[in-house]
């Protein structure tokens, strides 16, 4: 496959960013797209140019780490990470715009490289439960419903890569925030933070300058984990619960 490459190049936060052309040939339809980037970059060295800063990590859709817009939809074409996207989803002679995630809460490194710092901040305002020092309890000590674990392993799932913050016309992060809430809420685990968690974590994001949710539905989407929107109404009754026993102290 020959393919026309237009890529977002910009050396820092602070820079002004272009899109710069490039032309590979002889991909392979079995390569993935992070490694016809790698094929991109080796061209690049050789000619003695800066490679393309993109972000990786475990290359199995597991990390979320490739955080790539490709052809204006976050992740690209089909519903998985960039990592797992191959290139059989484009034609010979296409041309494929490759951009980072588009957020004021996600400021740019470099070219397609961001800062998603924020979404770690979230979790360290209220994305752990209480739990005694010493010996792990007994498996089964604390019995979970079928229904309610179904409900948590469902939301556990998701890898925080930032697509439904990418897909979302408001730059929202709610459906992020609202896995990470709901899937700890819901267990007999969780409880003892149950209040302040959805508290401080949706505090937390507001701080961190994302968007107001409209409930569009961009993200449930763009999400390659299958996040549901349902997700996002779970915890503002979660946040409406909590604030109202707030205000009852």
């Amino acid at each position: 496959m020959k393919l026309t490459l237009r890529v977002w190049r910009q050396k820092n936060a602070d820079a002004e960013g272009a899109m710069s052309t490039y032309e590979v040939d002889g991909i392979s339809s079995d390569m993935s797209f992070l490694e016809m980037l790698d094929t991109l970059n080796e061209e690049l060295i050789l000619k003695g140019e800066d490679p393309v800063a993109f972000d990786h990590d475990c290359r199995e859709g597991i990390c979320g780490a490739c955080s790539l817009v490709i052809n204006g939809d976050a992740h690209g074409p089909e519903r998985t990470t960039t990592c797992q996207l191959h290139m059989r989803s484009f034609k010979d002679g296409d041309t494929i715009d490759i951009e980072p995630w588009r957020a004021a809460a996600f400021p740019v490194v470099k070219d397609l490289v961001v800062d998603r710092s924020a979404f770690d901040r979230i979790i360290q305002a209220g994305g752990y439960i209480t739990a005694p020092t010493g010996a792990a309890p007994e498996a089964h000590a604390t019995p979970v419903p079928k229904a309610d674990a179904d409900f948590a392993f469902e939301h556990a799932e998701c890898i925080g890569c930032g697509a439904c913050v990418a897909a979302c016309p408001n730059g929202a992060a709610m459906l992020f925030t609202s896995a990470k809430i709901n899937h700890l809420n819901v267990l007999p685990q969780g409880a003892p933070e149950r209040e302040t968690r959805v508290l401080d974590m949706v505090a937390q994001m507001d701080e961190e300058g994302f968007g107001g949710c409209t409930l569009t539905g961009e993200c449930a989407t763009a999400c390659p984990k299958g996040i549901p929107l349902v997700s996002i109404t779970s915890m503002n009754k979660e946040w409406l619960r909590a604030t109202r026993k707030a205000g009852r102290r």
